[in-house]
């Protein structure tokens, strides 16, 4: 069985109600609970929140909210690794057990049926503990730079000379989902990254949102892709 975990906790503090704000014409959790049950891969689709309004907001868009999360679990320095272990906990004390949880994040309208799939063939497949979707940095990390006393100075000055195709790539996490084998939970719960199967997404198809310029972006991205799906 496989859990669909949609964090989406109140006081966002750079976007206010960043989890429920209007996307292009309807709350932007909306986008991850459409895609997640639009998938048939989960046979539950819950939204992990400690706000009324949000829990109103995913229940209407067809989400379970079977309990509210814990202060434990929503407070500043709490991470998603609480969040999913709270969330297991509480359906295996209802009796409830499942084989594979995917954490979609509430603020994630990029991701599609396609990659959720993917990731879960990768989990099965690869015998994997996670699977984490990531995208290339555009720009070899060996070569940035850094602001010195209002100067620019190398971080990595031993790689000036290196030509950027020599260097090795690097990838950052892209924000959207990932996929758990709950079995290995334990394993994986204190750093999601560290051996798990990487999924690489597009840079075209990644955007994060921290700020309302992060957001009108989005918006802006979003609308493209979709007219390139109609092309």
């Amino acid at each position: 069985m496989n859990l669909a975990i949609i964090p989406a906790r109140r006081g966002s503090k750079r976007i206010a109600n960043k989890n429920v704000k209007s996307f292009l014409g309807k709350p932007i959790i909306a986008y991850s609970i459409d895609v997640a049950k639009e998938s048939g891969i989960f046979e539950t689709v819950m939204v992990s929140t400690n706000c009324p309004q949000i829990s109103e907001v995913a229940r209407n868009y067809g989400a379970d909210v079977p309990f509210m999360r814990s202060e434990e679990a929503s407070n500043d320095h709490a991470g998603l690794e609480e969040v999913l272990e709270e969330v297991i906990n509480s359906y295996l004390n209802l009796g409830i057990r499942y084989e594979n949880a995917c954490i979609i994040l509430a603020t994630a309208p990029f991701v599609t049926i396609s990659k959720l799939k993917l990731g879960l063939e990768l989990l099965k497949k690869e015998k994997c503990s996670s699977v984490v979707p990531v995208c290339r940095f555009a720009y070899p990390v060996q070569r940035s730079l850094k602001i010195v006393e209002e100067r620019l100075e190398l971080i990595w000055s031993e790689y000036y000379q290196y030509r950027s195709q020599d260097l090795e790539p690097a990838y950052h996490y892209v924000g959207q989902f990932y996929w758990i084998r709950v079995s290995e939970l334990e394993k994986v719960k204190n750093n999601f990254f560290q051996g798990a199967q990487p999924l690489e997404i597009p840079e075209t198809e990644v955007q994060d949102i921290d700020s309302l310029s992060d957001w009108d972006l989005a918006e802006f991205k979003y609308q493209w892709l979709q007219r390139e799906k109609r092309q």
